[in-house]
């Protein structure tokens, strides 16, 4: 009998693999309290029972009244409801601002607002590694600005913004402050209050959690208008019938991630560091967003640029070998535009064509970076020996990158 095929799962940046403990909270609310949480009778009180607890364990974990916080099915969802929500509530206000390496859900309700004649918008400038300049902000807002709206870690570079001063600047002019958390939570400490929002998007998928759950925190006395029109679910700012098990799920995936943190990040670091020294051997590699390992990263993020080759022929050699990644966004992987994170920050069209995202979580082993880096050097090596525009390989391996990545590494040590 042959060995099973060896696969190392490096989109966690995308979804992450369900933990037992999360399917086995889940389950009770698929076979006995199944019942619509809307219900007067035992098995709708039982549902009604577990989400406010659900509620109440999430809304604790980001230091948050029970209150303010809001059930949706992702966080897309959560940020067309903060977003078109403020719009509609506030319809005077006519200008809002965004970060240019925003996640396409904020990115493109912005984009349809102004299409759609409701508000003007401007983009911040940010730096090569994609960090927002205060200044910038400063620059931008005005006395009729709705909203600013910046990702607090970025889903595809990794880059975590310091989101207190920017939340101050907003708030000088009236404006109302929003990040998408979605990638945050459980990977680095988040506190609503610490950090100055006002709204504030979640996701459980992105945490070992089920798909199909998000939240929405509503800072008190923030006023937004609903989008839909039904029951009172959610204090009626999302009706519709509660997804319980996956409400249940999410606030066991968040109570277990937060839990481990300090122990499982370091170590997803740790791996994540060591697939970057090698990787960073590969001739022409070029590192996208802040230091990896760093404070300023997602733990478990890794960006790269291969060049002089296309990311999607990577991505599907990879595939072939068993290693899963996302090149460029995960949420727009099937489209030929490149990615405009990448090319926010600086890349060419071409460089942000050639980049591999690898994402790594507390599931991940030392045998999936080994046979991550085993796999993309030869998938390098087959597609480089393809093309006609390599340049003259470089006698030494290291690229400059690499050399900056090692010079870092060594001043810390």
């Amino acid at each position: 009998m042959s060995e099973p095929k060896r696969t190392a799962y490096l989109d966690n940046g995308d979804s992450t693999q369900l933990l037992p403990e999360v399917l086995e909270a889940m389950m009770p609310y698929f076979r006995e309290s199944y019942g619509n949480p809307a219900s007067l009778h035992q098995l709708g009180l039982d549902a009604e029972t577990a989400i406010d607890e659900a509620r109440q364990t999430i809304a604790s974990l980001i230091g948050a009244r029970s209150r303010e916080l809001f059930f949706t099915s992702c966080a897309t969802e959560s940020n067309n409801i903060a977003l078109e929500g403020l719009r509609r509530m506030n319809p005077d206000r006519k200008h809002v601002i965004i970060s240019p390496i925003e996640h396409a859900s904020v990115r493109n309700v912005v984009r349809r607002m102004a299409k759609d004649g409701h508000v003007e918008y401007d983009e911040l400038a940010v730096d090569g590694e994609g960090r927002v300049d205060p200044d910038s902000l400063r620059e931008l807002i005005r006395d009729d600005t709705l909203f600013v709206s910046i990702i607090h870690g970025n889903n595809e570079i990794g880059t975590i913004q310091d989101l207190r001063p920017l939340a101050e600047i907003a708030h000088e002019h009236g404006a109302v402050f929003h990040s998408d958390c979605a990638q945050t939570l459980g990977k680095i400490p988040v506190n609503v209050k610490q950090l100055g929002v006002d709204l504030a998007s979640f996701n459980s998928h992105k945490l070992h959690g089920p798909k199909g759950a998000g939240a929405l925190f509503v800072k008190r006395r923030t006023k937004l208008r609903r989008l839909f029109e039904g029951s009172p679910q959610e204090s009626g700012l999302r009706p519709g019938t509660e997804n319980v098990p996956a409400i249940v799920g999410f606030a066991t995936a968040a109570e277990i991630a937060v839990r481990d943190m300090d122990e499982v990040m370091p170590a997803a670091n740790e791996l994540t560091v060591q697939l970057a020294q090698r990787l960073l051997e590969i001739p022409h590699v070029r590192v996208n967003g802040p230091e990896i390992g760093g404070p300023e990263r997602l733990p478990g993020n890794l960006n790269l640029t291969f060049k002089y080759i296309e990311g999607e022929a990577v991505l599907m050699s990879l595939n072939y070998g068993g290693v899963y990644v996302s090149s460029g966004s995960a949420c727009s992987s099937k489209s030929l535009v490149p990615s405009h994170v990448l090319t926010g920050i600086g890349l060419l069209h071409e460089e942000a064509h050639g980049s591999i995202r690898y994402t790594l979580s507390r599931l991940n082993t030392q045998e999936d970076v080994d046979l991550a880096v085993e796999q993309t050097n030869a998938a390098v090596d087959r597609l480089r020996a393809m093309t006609a525009f390599i340049p003259e390989q470089h006698s030494e391996r290291e690229s400059d990158d690499a050399k900056t990545f090692y010079r870092k590494r060594e001043d810390k040590l």
